[in-house]
């Protein structure tokens, strides 16, 4: 058996990561992280006439980068595993028509990114694939429109509230390579705590990464410190705080090696970005630019990558539906 404790894989052939890609947009580019992107747009529609276009422009334009990088070609890929924040994932589905590869549209909200590697992961583990693409994107003129209030309208922000990343990430795993590579995965289950203010997505994910983060330890019987980096996907400022103080209470002590990235990706006080990034982008974007180049560097050697969602859309907040998060975790050494 090839899973462990109540929800962890191990995989007996764990894939490498061979390459990965993130394009991101301007304020992204004004960012911390800026360096680590392959590519920083000027403005958010990239010469398309609707943001939804640009959207599927960035993660087709990601996905051409990241199979240039890795050498692997659309002929030598067995699937694709894709996924964004619009109704019916339409930036991937009409950015990738074109690759011509096998396609599975997933949706995890910002916890996709993940969740297609943990997918991908288990096909390549189980002799199924050779090589699989994985990406997702976000756009936050788009998102906006969706989830809140069209940005014509001018509304405040309240301090809860994070900036969803405009960019798209991508990375090619395959089953032979000299790593990074993904060790095993631990799925996550829905968690709802009944928070709905959508405009506080951190506090309403937050318990979500504490039942993967609390499984993952119980499953695999490693501490916080076998990691090097444990990283959340975008639980920003006050997402993370939460989770640091929830995970103290069962007796985890993550200070010393824990961050997130909607954390990292902008700078909160010169960015008025408020309680900092989210979106399927954010995670995508900062570990394909950032940490995957720790792990290339050997600055990290183990990570543990776990992506949050929220399980929301405007339906369901307009009906005062509360919000339900989900987290799924990888393990990812050198």
């Amino acid at each position: 058996m090839k899973k462990v404790g109540t929800q962890t894989v191990m995989f007996d052939h764990p894939p490498t990561i061979v390459d990965t890609a993130s394009i991101v947009g301007p304020k992204e580019s004004q960012g911390p992280l800026a360096k680590y992107f392959d590519q920083c747009l000027e403005d958010e529609f990239w010469g398309e006439k609707t943001w939804e276009k640009a959207e599927s422009k960035i993660i087709k334009e990601t996905v051409n980068m990241v199979m240039s990088k890795s050498v692997i070609t659309g002929e030598a890929i067995d699937f694709c595993f894709a996924g964004d924040l619009l109704n019916q994932c339409i930036s991937s589905s009409f950015g990738l028509r074109e690759t011509n590869i096998p396609f599975f549209g997933v949706f995890g909200a910002c916890s996709t990114f993940v969740e297609g590697m943990c997918l991908a992961s288990c096909l390549i583990d189980g002799g199924a694939a050779t090589n699989i693409l994985c990406a997702t994107s976000s756009h936050f003129c788009s998102a906006e429109k969706q989830f809140r209030f069209p940005l014509e309208l001018g509304n405040q922000r309240p301090p809860t509230s994070q900036w969803t990343v405009t960019g798209a990430g991508a990375a090619m795993l395959a089953s032979s390579g000299t790593g990074p590579y993904i060790t095993c995965m631990t799925p996550g289950k829905i968690v709802d705590m009944g928070i709905k203010d959508s405009n506080n997505m951190g506090a309403a994910m937050a318990p979500a990464a504490l039942q993967t983060l609390i499984t993952h330890f119980k499953d695999t019987g490693r501490k916080p410190s076998y990691y090097d980096a444990i990283i959340t996907g975008d639980l920003g400022h006050i997402g993370k705080e939460i989770l640091i103080e929830m995970a103290e209470t069962k007796g985890y002590n993550i200070k010393n090696n824990y961050n997130d990235c909607g954390v990292l990706i902008f700078d909160k006080e010169s960015q008025d970005t408020h309680s900092g990034g989210s979106g399927c982008a954010c995670v995508g974007t900062t570990f394909s630019g950032y940490f995957f180049r720790q792990l290339k560097e050997r600055k990290l050697n183990k990570i543990l990558l776990m992506a949050t969602g929220a399980l929301t859309n405007a339906t369901s907040s307009q009906q005062g539906e509360s919000i339900p998060g989900i987290a799924h975790a990888i393990a990812i050494e050198n």
